[in-house]
């Protein structure tokens, strides 16, 4: 069985964020501009990325 796996790149700067939407970036294990993180596409993981699409790029 394998988990299908999303690419996550943080592509815009956290300035004007929420705190909420902040944390939500840090819990995706995004830290910096232009990082790239793997995550399992879970529900909760895409739960997330709908909340914080504005700063980030899917693949």
């Amino acid at each position: 069985m394998t988990d299908k796996k999303v690419t996550i790149k943080l592509i815009k700067s956290m300035i004007g964020a929420t705190q909420r939407q902040r944390q939500t970036l840090r819990a995706l294990g995004l830290r910096r501009m232009l990082q790239e993180v793997e995550q399992v596409a879970t529900p909760q993981i895409l739960g997330m990325l709908d909340k914080v699409q504005r700063w980030v790029e899917v693949k």
